[in-house]
């Protein structure tokens, strides 16, 4: 079942029921995950092109605490919040293969030896920084992986997935943002208890002022919610 979020159809979904709809993913077709925040939602009411990639997703994961909160003020609750990193890391945890394609040079191959220390099967990797979609599509066909796991920021990742999704040899594509950073050991999630308090956005905006002007995209998709979208 979909909750509809300012024309964003997000899935009704736990995290344990994400895990499990992927399993039946590996069927010789290709399959498609997004983990929208209220930023990337926010982006869509202008962004067509993005807003057609999310909603032809198989899975669209509730990304964010203003997600569950937008769900509640139109009265079709969300059970949970699912974060795109805590997803991947489950995905992760699997006997699956994985293609790292994101971040500056060098990330996806800090975070590949770290991963495969920790007995993860990773086939390839690239970097963020290109020009030809073609070379990489050529590389991630040849490693044939499971997952491939597009780390480009939003929207270029969702936008780039979906351009290119029909020419790629993998069961699943998974925009998850800085997920490579965050395991490379370059970026660091919010503490624990942040995350529990559903403030990660509060610490991203102390340890990284820089990010306020982007932050302010939550109390305006609340606010947009709450009025049924309109200006």
């Amino acid at each position: 079942m979909k909750v509809e979020i300012l024309g964003v159809n997000i899935d009704n979904i736990t995290m344990e029921m994400a895990v499990d709809k992927v399993n039946s993913f590996f069927d010789g077709k290709i399959h498609t995950v997004f983990t929208p925040n209220p930023e990337i939602i926010m982006l869509a009411q202008k962004d067509e092109e993005l807003k057609k990639a999310l909603n032809n997703a198989d899975i669209l994961l509730p990304d964010g605490i203003g997600v569950v909160i937008g769900a509640k003020l139109k009265g079709t609750p969300l059970p949970e919040r699912v974060a795109g990193f805590d997803f991947a890391c489950n995905l992760l945890k699997t006997d699956r293969t994985f293609y790292l394609f994101g971040a500056k040079p060098g990330v996806a191959e800090i975070a590949a030896e770290k991963l495969k220390a920790q007995g993860v099967k990773i086939v390839g990797t690239h970097d963020g920084y290109f020009n030809d979609d073609a070379e990489i599509i050529d590389d991630i066909n040849k490693k044939k992986p499971d997952i491939l796991l597009v780390c480009l920021g939003a929207p270029k990742q969702e936008k780039w997935i979906y351009k290119n999704k029909d020419k790629l040899n993998v069961a699943l594509c998974l925009g998850v943002g800085g997920t490579l950073d965050v395991i490379a050991g370059n970026a660091k999630r919010a503490p624990i208890l942040y995350q529990k308090l559903y403030l990660e956005w509060l610490y991203r905006a102390i340890k990284e002022p820089y990010r306020i002007p982007r932050l302010m995209a939550l109390p305006q998709f609340i606010i947009k919610v709450a009025f049924g979208g309109r200006k």
